[in-house]
């Protein structure tokens, strides 16, 4: 029986990567899959889905107010049976788009499996993500860390010296100049105006140490 899935994360934990390497599996069996992505994310160009280590596949872009339960009907009409739903940056999604993904497992007997984030740059629930949580039959937690060391599960948005900035539009597209990942200890801290965030940290090659 087919599952909604809802993997999520903050902030740079590889949400895009296991996406990519996942339907790469299907592809592999040769199974056909769609990849969703929402139209405002562009950061990578139109229609493609791009991880930050290179990886990048072709995506159907979706407005906010779109059908996806009528996007994945035509995508089949169009080009036969589906094995699976890949949808990136979930946490754009509106509630009404939540549960025509639902649509899709429960009516198609299609597994979807979303990607996004939990929380925004203020600590609070996308519209996507409270659906997703509350629908989804299966909830995994991508995992990456703070700074500190800490696990991070909370995302916060910088201006150009480091410093958290707590005002503003929810949705702002931006990578890793915009938002660090952060534990809620360093949350608190740094939202409180207290320290900075060093935006370009030091990248070791794999297998090394500092």
């Amino acid at each position: 029986m087919a599952k909604l899935y809802f993997y999520y994360s903050a902030m740079n934990a590889g949400k895009t990567t296991t996406l990519l390497q996942s339907a790469y599996n299907y592809h592999e069996r040769g199974m056909r899959t769609l990849i969703l992505t929402p139209a405002l994310d562009n950061r990578f160009g139109e229609g493609v889905v791009a991880s930050r280590i290179g990886l990048k596949a072709n995506a159907r872009r979706f407005s906010n107010d779109e059908d996806l339960f009528a996007l994945v009907e035509q995508d089949i009409a169009a080009r036969g049976a589906l094995n699976c739903v890949f949808v990136d940056e979930a946490q754009f999604l509106s509630k009404a788009q939540v549960w025509q993904i639902s649509d899709v497992v429960d009516r198609l007997n299609i597994p979807v499996l979303a990607y996004g984030l939990r929380t925004d740059f203020r600590g609070e629930l996308f519209e996507g993500s409270r659906h997703l949580l509350a629908w989804a039959d299966n909830l995994e937690e991508i995992k990456t860390i703070c700074h500190t060391g800490r696990k991070a599960t909370m995302v916060v948005r910088v201006d150009e010296h480091g410093r958290a900035v707590t005002d503003g539009p929810q949705v702002e597209i931006g990578g890793n100049d915009r938002y660090v990942s952060v534990s809620r200890a360093e949350f608190k801290k740094i939202s409180a105006g207290d320290g900075r965030i060093e935006l370009q940290q030091t990248v070791l090659p794999l297998g090394e140490r500092e």
